[in-house]
């Protein structure tokens, strides 16, 4: 978009289509995952133990939360970027600097979480902190 801003003449039409165009793909790429889903939950929700419908249900919900991780600053960036162009730089700069870190820096945190050995380590070291403090 910084280079399409150098241009002299009319940029509405690059715009619109560039902003067409990303959020086809997002609305595609969603409506696959979501039938994805649709066909995953019927066949967990064909499991004879509730403890493996649990398990599955703790993995998709995970595979969910780093899907919307990775999407949303995606979404929120090419917006900003065709939408609020009279933004100050530093704003761009900090979409830009949020798009690029947030999902490989949550991914990690949204897959630990679920995993009992990285999370029971984790609250171990706060809990540690805390006796310690206390």
């Amino acid at each position: 978009m910084a280079v399409v801003r150098l241009a002299c003449g009319d940029t509405r039409f690059n715009n619109i289509y560039g902003i067409a165009v990303a959020m086809f793909i997002v609305v595609l790429d969603l409506l696959f995952v979501i039938l994805s889903y649709i066909f995953i939950l019927r066949a967990v929700l064909q499991l004879a133990s509730q403890e493996a419908r649990y398990k599955a249900f703790g993995t998709c919900v995970s595979h969910i939360g780093a899907i919307l991780s990775f999407y949303t600053p995606v979404v929120i960036s090419s917006v900003m970027h065709r939408v609020a162009r009279r933004a100050a730089p530093h704003v761009h700069i900090l979409l830009a600097n949020f798009y690029l870190l947030f999902p490989p820096v949550i991914n990690p945190i949204i897959y630990g979480v679920k995993t009992k050995q990285i999370r029971e380590r984790v609250l171990g070291l706060f809990l540690r902190k805390e006796a310690k403090g206390g």
